[in-house]
């Protein structure tokens, strides 16, 4: 089996920002498996946070033995970018010389089209409340804060957008007592859900403190092996594939999640639609869905994912699985 890595860069449609920093492009790298006159492909968007880059995933790639499948992989490689690139990739080579669709080989039903929030980058609270008006035709926005002025930020946006479903995302950038001092205004503003308020290893907090909306952890989770330590302070799980390390792993994590009485949230990095076609199919039946990458950009792949008023569509075979 040949394997290679190429880095690519996606212009992005408007500068994103979150607490950690702005970006013009998706930086990804992406992996193509050869095998029996079959291509198959993965995406992955190596991150900072957990101290990968693009030349350290590539490397993490090319240690690969010359042949594995599937479940090999699963301890060849640690859950983290480099393994979801290429577990996606086994997904679709294998989809692709059985001749069946990858949902099929996963045993899953057929999926649907998911509705996807749309991210809203940090900014000054007149520009976020524009860009919500702009935006306030969307079902879902999800709104990063994790600065000052984060509720001057929240009043704009909902202003902005008076009627719409909004979900906050602090990237780690509160504090406990800032979390209780804001939490009762999310409320009043109608927001549905919070997403890792505190720092990842700092959360204990989360048990001991009233938690008046849902609570997602996002840096906090990343595959199996994390999930009991969430239990007391979160009510919902945030799913990414290159967190989990590929679908394989995805799909095991929600299926654990769900069992231990979870809700599950399925996200993403700032991709292109090859990363999200596989977790369109995680995101079945998921209590929210934010796959956007595609939506933020203002280039994407050949045969990118249709996205229209019914959500984001599955993929077409053509781009994966």
């Amino acid at each position: 089996m040949k394997i290679t890595t190429t880095p690519e860069s996606f212009r992005l449609a408007e500068t994103f920002t979150i607490s950690r920093g702005s970006r013009e492009a998706a930086a990804v790298l992406t992996v193509a498996l050869e095998d029996g006159g079959n291509v198959g492909r993965g995406e992955c968007v190596p991150y900072a946070r957990y101290g990968e880059t693009m030349e350290s995933v590539a490397t993490q790639v090319a240690g690969l033995p010359a042949e594995f499948d599937r479940a090999a992989l699963q301890s060849l490689l640690p859950a983290g970018a480099a393994r979801n690139a290429v577990d996606c990739a086994l997904w679709d080579l294998e989809a692709k010389s059985l001749g069946q669709r990858a949902f099929q080989l996963a045993g899953l039903a057929a999926p649907t089209p998911v509705i996807t929030a749309f991210t809203l980058s940090l900014d000054t609270p007149q520009n976020m409340q524009a860009a919500a008006a702009k935006h306030a035709h969307r079902p879902l926005l999800k709104i990063k804060l994790g600065g000052e002025n984060d509720m001057a930020r929240l009043e704009a946006v909902r202003a902005g957008a008076p009627d719409t479903r909004i979900i906050v995302d602090a990237n780690e950038g509160w504090s406990a007592p800032l979390y209780s001092e804001l939490a009762p205004h999310l409320v009043r503003l109608g927001v549905a859900l919070v997403e890792q308020p505190l720092p990842a290893g700092e959360d204990d907090m989360l048990s001991e403190i009233a938690r008046p909306l849902t609570v997602c952890a996002d840096e906090s989770c990343h595959d199996q092996s994390t999930l009991a330590a969430l239990s007391g302070k979160y009510d919902m799980v945030n799913i990414k594939l290159d967190k989990t390390g590929g679908l394989t792993e995805a799909l095991a994590l929600r299926d654990a999640a769900f069992a231990q009485g979870f809700e599950v949230m399925v996200g993403c990095m700032v991709g292109t639609s090859l990363a999200m076609a596989p977790a369109v199919l995680v995101a079945q039946g998921a209590a929210i869905v934010d796959l956007d990458g595609p939506l933020l950009l203002a280039e994407d792949r050949d045969h990118a994912l249709h996205h229209d008023a019914d959500g984001l569509h599955p993929s077409d075979p053509d781009l994966w699985g």
